[in-house]
C-alpha cells in the first residue's frame, strides 16, 4: 500500500501566526488524522534573483521567513506520535556531511526512527556562495555529503576516501540503531549522476516537479534496472508521486477522482503520494479539516 505525505509550508506567511504556531497545529492534526508523513522544504539564504526557479512564480519574496526544516521537524517530533518526518528536500551539501549525519541521526533517535531525509542540490547559486561552496560543483558536493553520511551512520571508526573529501578513524554517535536505516530520498531528473547517486546511497526517488505519469513509469523501470545492476533489490525502491486534487462542481475536493489519480500512479510503482496543504484549500484550516476524510478514502482505495 502506498503512503500519503503532506507537504506543509514552513515558509512565507500562510502558517506564520503566533511564530508559526499554526504550522505546529497543522502538523499535529495531520498526525491525528493518520497522514503517513510530513514534508518540509529548505532554503538557507535567498538572493534577489529567483529566475532560475523554473516551476512557475517563486512562492515568497527574498526576505520572507523560511524556517530551517530539520529544526522544525525536531520540534514536531516532540508534539506527534507516529507520523514520519521528511524533508523534500534539504540542500544537503550546504550543511556538510558530518553535520548533516549528526543532525539527522539525532532527530531519528529522538523521534523513534521516523526520519526520511530527502536531498537535492537546489537551484540557487547564492546559497552556495553564502557558505563558501562552488555552485558549479554542486553535484559532486552532494555525492561527498551522502558518502560521509552513510559512512558515519554505518559504523565506527568510519573512513571516506573521495576526490572531494578524505578522512579516517572518525566516530560520530548517535548512529541509527542496528537494523535501522535512515532512508535517503534523492531528487531530480534521472541523469546518469542522479541514478548513480540514488543506487549508491539512496532509497527513494523524488521526481522533479511537473513530472508526468509517463515520466514516472519510464523512470521507475530505469531505476529498477539500475538497482538490479547494483546488486540491490528493485522491490526496495521507493518513489514519490504527487496527488492531483480533483474538484466537484461546487469546488469541494472530489475524493474518488483524486484517489483514482493516486491509484494510477501506484500501478506504475509509486510508493508514496504527496499533496501540498494549499492544494487541498487556500485556507489552511479548511485544508486541515479535509485530512481525516482524505486519509480514510486513501486507506479504503488501497485496502
Amino acid at each position: 500500500m502506498p503512503t500519503l505525505s503532506l507537504n506543509v509550508p514552513n515558509f512565507g506567511n500562510l502558517l506564520a501566526a503566533d511564530d508559526f504556531g499554526h504550522l505546529l497545529e497543522v502538523c499535529r492534526a495531520a498526525d491525528t488524522a493518520g497522514v503517513d508523513r510530513l514534508i518540509l522544504t529548505d532554503h538557507v539564504v535567498m538572493g534577489p534573483d529567483t529566475s532560475a526557479y523554473s516551476w512557475g512564480a517563486f512562492p515568497t519574496d527574498p526576505d520572507a521567513p523560511w524556517l530551517e526544516p530539520m529544526t522544525v521537524l525536531a520540534l514536531v517530533a516532540g508534539q506527534t506520535e507516529r507520523i514520519r518526518l521528511g524533508t523534500g528536500i534539504v540542500i544537503a551539501a550546504l550543511r556538510g556531511g558530518a553535520v548533516l549525519a549528526k543532525t539527522a541521526a539525532t532527530l531519528d533517535l529522538l523521534s523513534g526512527g521516523r526520519v526520511d531525509l530527502g536531498v537535492g542540490t537546489g537551484w540557487q547559486a547564492k546559497e552556495y556562495e553564502a557558505v563558501g561552496l562552488d555552485f558549479a560543483k554542486r553535484g559532486p558536493l552532494l555525492d561527498d555529503t551522502l558518502a560521509v553520511c552513510r559512512a558515519l551512520w554505518e559504523g565506527a571508526p568510519a573512513a571516506v576516501a573521495r576526490p572531494g573529501i578524505t578522512f579516517d578513524d572518525a566516530h560520530c554517535s548517535p548512529r541509527p540503531a542496528a537494523g535501522r536505516r535512515i532512508p535517503i530520498w534523492v531528487s531530480g531528473t534521472l541523469s546518469k549522476a542522479v541514478v548513480r547517486r540514488l543506487t549508491t546511497w539512496g532509497d527513494g526517488w523524488i521526481p522533479i516537479m511537473g513530472a508526468t505519469d509517463d515520466d514516472l513509469g519510464v523512470g521507475i523501470e530505469r531505476l529498477r534496472g539500475a538497482f538490479a545492476d547494483a546488486g540491490r533489490d528493485p522491490a526496495e525502491l521507493q518513489v514519490r508521486g504527487r496527488l492531483t486534487v480533483a474538484r466537484t462542481d461546487s469546488g469541494a475536493v472530489d475524493l474518488p477522482a483524486t484517489l483514482a489519480n493516486a491509484a494510477a500512479q501506484a500501478r506504475l510503482g509509486v510508493t508514496d503520494v504527496s499533496v501540498a496543504l494549499q492544494a487541498l484549500d487556500a485556507d489552511p484550516d479548511a485544508a486541515t479539516a479535509v485530512l481525516p476524510d482524505l486519509v480514510a478514502a486513501f486507506r479504503a482505495e488501497f485496502d
